[in-house]
């Protein structure tokens, strides 16, 4: 499989949505966030996963990426989460399997480095099957975005 070039319909339309994203920071200042202290930052991941293996990912998901964010939203980092999968497919070059969005407590704590290890230790106590794991978790994504959003008031705008 060849690395997507920005010609592909797929690139086209992720870049699509981060350009309108930034233009949205930049064309309208004053619904944006301009610091780290100004609240809810959400993001929202898109996976898609390789035909056949949506099953076996979401349970490797649920299993060890998903109770990691629930301590992460308990301590206070994240402020709400939500899952969605369409109803329907979409073209190859447009197919996402799973949209799992997160608002963080700002954008600060969503872009900070966090040392993850003692979460991790404390809910997988044997390591070694939990990186075996989440190795194939990741083998079987063909791809993952990361869209930060803006989310806009109508009736304010």
């Amino acid at each position: 499989m060849s690395a997507p070039t920005l010609r592909t319909p797929a690139a086209l339309g992720f870049a699509a949505v981060l350009v309108l994203t930034l233009t949205a920071f930049v064309t309208r200042p004053d619904t944006a966030p301009t610091s780290a202290q100004d609240g809810p930052f959400p993001v929202e991941y898109y996976y898609k996963v390789r035909w056949g293996h949506f099953e076996e990912w979401i349970e490797l998901y649920k299993k060890n990426h998903y109770p990691v964010l629930e301590r992460l939203q308990e301590m206070g980092d994240i402020v709400e989460m939500s899952a969605a999968s369409p109803f329907y497919h979409a073209g190859e070059g447009t197919r996402w399997d799973f949209r799992f969005t997160i608002v963080w407590r700002n954008a600060e704590v969503a872009h900070a480095e966090r040392d993850t290890e003692p979460i991790l230790r404390e809910l997988y106590p044997d390591m070694e099957t939990f990186r075996a794991e989440e190795q194939r978790r990741f083998q079987l994504l063909e791809e993952h975005l990361d869209v930060p959003v803006v989310p806009y008031d109508l009736a304010q705008w």
